[in-house]
């Protein structure tokens, strides 16, 4: 069992890693901390669909009868509203200390009903919606994280560096000609393996096999602009190789925004056209939402990454079955 001291000493390690961690990622990308909600009402297209299937936690509010609540999913909608309230100027954005509950997610060492993430937004100019501005907030964010493990190793002498001094950019269609015979995970786990960490662009369109590489809700992240090389979308993963459970590790999806003619066209091509009568997708489609790109960044992913963590209830409370609980702990790994 983990001792006590031991416990304490996980928790200020974690404290460590996010005060670290978040404190780069703002220098780095000219943000600001803003505070988020937990909850938002239902209906009006702000919160984010994932894949398209998952359902929020949702409620009646007792004091706005009719109207329910949804607890959020991520905030990728939620902070391109913000950037226009706050009147955010071009080249500078907004960060927060998001929490959600996704109860269709399925439990695993990576994998939480409690998510919580660094979620940011930046603004941006329509010229900025290209390649080399989305790759150029890739490395600004590959710089926070290489700072922040470079830290984490001097105050743990056990923690070894791993991370290789430059991230590699990978369409997720080249992928695919280069892995032909692997699913898309195995794809991920054999890129990430050889270069230690990878940016995996173009994800949510279809691919040459007819599939995605993942799923991608369709009304923000751009996956479906043309851009060079006969490739389409603005968007993609920030994936790790995980020295301890030696897999493939995502800890960021990302992207530059949709405009409104990519919102229109995504949304054609989910069928989901109905969603451009909400109250988000309204203001999108009449111009009154800046162009921005924008991320959510797994705060116990990095926390379980920088800390050389198995488990992702290493880094984090959540709710897990008793029987995985004792199971993990006779193999020496402890769940808050």
């Amino acid at each position: 069992m983990m001792n006590t001291f031991e416990k304490l000493q996980t928790e200020q390690a974690i404290q460590f890693v996010k005060a670290t961690f978040s404190g780069a990622l703002e220098r780095n990308l000219n943000l600001s901390h803003v505070s988020s909600p937990l909850i938002v009402q239902e209906n009006t297209g702000i919160n984010d669909d994932l894949n398209g299937v998952e359902q929020p936690v949702s409620f009646s509010l007792a004091a706005m009868h009719p109207h329910r609540a949804v607890v959020i999913h991520s905030l990728a909608k939620w902070k391109r509203m913000r950037l226009k309230e706050y009147g955010i100027e071009a080249g500078k954005g907004i960060w927060t200390d998001m929490r959600a509950l996704r109860p269709d997610e399925e439990l695993s060492p990576l994998h939480s009903v409690y998510v919580d993430q660094w979620d940011w937004e930046k603004h941006i100019t329509e010229s900025d919606r290209n390649v080399n501005y989305l790759m150029e907030t890739v490395q600004q964010i590959y710089e926070a994280l290489k700072e922040t493990e470079k830290q984490t190793a001097k105050k743990i002498p056990s923690i070894v560096p791993v991370l290789p001094d430059e991230i590699h950019c990978i369409h997720a269609e080249a992928l695919l000609q280069m892995f032909p015979q692997y699913t898309a995970k195995e794809r991920e786990a054999a890129v990430a393996k050889k270069y230690g960490a990878v940016f995996i662009m173009g994800i949510g369109g279809a691919l040459s096999n007819g599939e995605a590489h993942d799923g991608r809700a369709a009304d923000y992240d751009d996956w479906s602009t043309p851009v060079e090389n006969g490739y389409s979308g603005l968007n993609g993963d920030i994936i790790l190789w995980h020295p301890q459970l030696e897999c493939a590790f995502e800890v960021s999806s990302m992207g530059i925004r949709v405009n409104q003619l990519a919102l229109v066209r995504q949304l054609k091509e989910k069928n989901c056209t109905e969603r451009s009568t909400l109250m988000y997708h309204n203001l999108l489609l009449s111009g009154q939402l800046p162009q921005s790109i924008g991320g959510g960044i797994g705060q116990s992913r990095i926390c379980m990454f920088m800390l050389r963590k198995k488990h992702i209830g290493e880094v984090q409370v959540s709710i897990w079955p008793q029987a995985l609980r004792a199971a993990l702990s006779k193999e020496g790994v402890h769940l808050l």
